[in-house]
């Protein structure tokens, strides 16, 4: 599903990353992990190129518009599948068989209070969640996302996590909390040094065998 080979990755031509080949295949659950700045997000994009807009998006920036409602921003997800006409009507009247399919998300991630409020007056992690809730709305196969979890608590981040590995076949996550990663993934990428130095199964691994990614 994607595949990399010796890549040099960076922006305007400055490596961030460097020689680096990867593969993952359908069906996996990758989490990529290491400090901050270490280039997970710079592999997240080269991975997301390959998909051609194809899986859904999680983006650290979120890419809400924060004058809209929550249902509104969830709605974003689909709209290719519908006609520009159908689009403008849920933008003026939230039609009722959307809000029936959006109603379910929002409630599992905790956003019912909020579906008809504006985003800009949600706190970070609302916000989180109704960009979450739109890539599942999206759907497809797989899924990539930066720091899904990063806003919200431990209670709310596992709800997400379980939510995401039961919609989506593939999932592809940069990801802080290691504990995380190591339980809902399948395999685990370590980045450090402008180099993937890590690249293992999660059977019988432990926090403890990845912490030199985050020492000096």
């Amino acid at each position: 599903m994607f595949q990399l080979k010796n890549a040099n990755l960076g922006y305007k031509q400055t490596s961030v990353l460097r020689n680096i080949s990867l593969k993952i295949n359908s069906g996996e659950r990758v989490a990529l992990v290491g400090e901050s700045g270490a280039g997970k997000s710079t592999l997240l994009l080269a991975l997301q190129a390959q998909m051609k807009n194809e899986a859904a998006l999680i983006p650290q920036d979120l890419g809400l518009v924060n004058n809209l409602s929550v249902f509104h921003n969830i709605y974003i997800g689909r709209l290719n599948s519908y006609s520009s006409v159908y689009n403008l009507l849920n933008l003026a009247w939230p039609q009722r068989r959307e809000v029936g399919k959006i109603r379910p998300l929002v409630d599992r991630l905790g956003l019912e209070e909020n579906l008809f409020k504006p985003t800009g007056e949600l706190s970070g992690g609302q916000q989180q969640r109704t960009a979450i809730c739109r890539a599942i709305f999206q759907g497809g196969d797989a899924i990539i996302g930066d720091e899904p979890v990063s806003a919200v608590d431990q209670h709310m981040a596992n709800i997400i996590m379980e939510t995401l590995v039961e919609k989506f076949m593939t999932v592809i996550l940069a990801m802080h909390d290691v504990d995380l990663a190591i339980k809902f993934s399948t395999r685990i990428i370590g980045i450090k040094d402008s180099a993937i130095c890590f690249d293992q199964s999660t059977i019988n691994l432990t926090r403890k065998d990845l912490d030199f990614l985050y020492k000096n």
